[in-house]
């Protein structure tokens, strides 16, 4: 009878993988649904079907590479891209400044799982889920081979993909998310953002009770922390919200007991000694929401020259697509909007990867650049592309 049972999930479990799933509670209520979008090859009339606002337009940076995340721009415009996939990073060359990367090579390999990535005084630094590693960039664009400052972050589990970046205090912030879906941590540097010094000593835990906050920065002008947060799944279609939280030392931003304005989970048991409800007041609440299992990857605040002046110090947040949403959502970028210094609205930015009533999908944002004459980079880890939204007369 094992054999039989065996031989039935083997077979059976993958081809239901590929039609949508409804999950109930224990009434019958509807409570998620897993629909995925099905994947378009791009092409170039795919591209006719982005919208930005008006005096925006898009064109392709780069294309055929395989799986691009993260984004990382050298004091000399070159645009590194780390593929955790193929365990290598990219540089990307627009040699005359057309908008389009004519070079395209592979300068670092074999780093197995190599996801973040950030520039720092002519050091490059990359993370893959237990290492973090530092490579010395020379003035001729060589990168030496890397070494490793920490060996022992903790273990992938559901949320592998590292991210990082210097703050405005010269420490190095790198996000590492939660080991499962719901679930109280053994390791508390889980759903976390870790703190440490260049050379990787004076580790702390800077903040925690991020499920996974893959996407963070600092506004410009305030120097105040900000990241997008992912909420967790299977709570419904339309709960729980991803979250933008201000980010600050030692605080707890509820997860996994907790969610949105502190909201408590109905879905997780009570933590050690009190409530969830006593738990959530103990807590910092999002600042605002957006729609639910959207998935934001990367965030980057606009400092660049070619936008609006509007545009200045306002944020944006690559979202990759739903998975578990009916009808799918994400698979766009968002414009957060900063008024001194605070956040009061998400706007659509570009959008158009998702179409077919939600049925197809020809690209999921995920990693976002300014680039050094002030266009907004987009990877596409889904078609191997790397869009660029430029403005006016100076995009092209």
């Amino acid at each position: 009878m094992k054999i039989k049972t065996l031989i039935f999930a083997v077979i059976l479990f993958p081809l239901l993988s590929l039609y949508p799933q409804i999950l109930t509670d224990e009434t019958g209520d509807l409570k998620a649904t897993r629909d995925v979008p099905k994947k378009v090859d791009f092409s170039q009339k795919m591209l006719q079907q982005l919208k930005v606002p008006k005096g925006f337009t898009v064109n392709v940076f780069a294309k055929g590479l395989k799986h691009p995340r993260m984004m990382a721009l050298a004091p000399d415009g070159t645009v590194y891209v780390t593929d955790p996939k193929e365990d290598e990073v990219i540089a990307l060359i627009d040699k005359n400044n057309d908008g389009v990367a004519e070079e395209k090579k592979a300068v670092l390999t074999d780093l197995e799982n190599v996801h973040g990535i950030t520039i720092h005084e002519g050091r490059m630094y990359l993370c893959a889920p237990r290492i973090l590693w530092e490579a010395e960039m020379k003035s001729d664009g060589t990168i030496l081979k890397p070494r490793e400052l920490l060996t022992d972050l903790p273990e992938g589990g559901r949320h592998e993909n590292r991210t990082l970046a210097f703050g405005p205090d010269g420490f190095l912030y790198i996000s590492i998310g939660s080991s499962c879906n719901a679930c109280k941590e053994k390791n508390p540097e889980h759903a976390a953002i870790i703190r440490i010094k260049p050379d990787g000593s004076a580790r702390m835990t800077y903040a925690r009770g991020l499920r996974n906050t893959i996407g963070f920065g600092w506004h410009p002008e305030t120097k105040d922390m900000w990241g997008m947060d992912n909420g967790s799944d299977w709570r419904g279609n339309d709960a729980p919200p991803e979250e933008l939280n201000r980010l600050v030392e030692g605080g707890n931003y509820g997860w996994p007991y907790c969610y949105g304005d502190g909201k408590a989970d109905p879905d997780m048991d009570n933590p050690d000694n009190m409530t969830k409800e006593e738990y959530c007041k103990k807590t910092i609440p999002m600042a605002m929401g957006y729609t639910p299992h959207t998935a934001p990857i990367a965030m980057v605040f606009y400092d660049g020259g070619m936008f609006p002046k509007e545009y200045k110090n306002d944020a944006f947040s690559a979202m990759h697509g739903s998975w578990n949403k009916k009808p799918p959502a994400g698979y766009e970028v968002i414009r957060i909007h900063f008024e001194n210094g605070k956040p009061v609205k998400f706007e659509q930015f570009l959008k158009g990867f998702l179409f077919n009533n939600g049925k197809s999908q020809f690209g999921r944002p995920a990693g976002l650049c300014v680039a050094k004459d002030g266009s907004l980079l987009v990877s596409d880890d889904n078609n191997g592309v790397i869009y660029r939204v430029s403005y006016g007369s100076k995009g092209r």
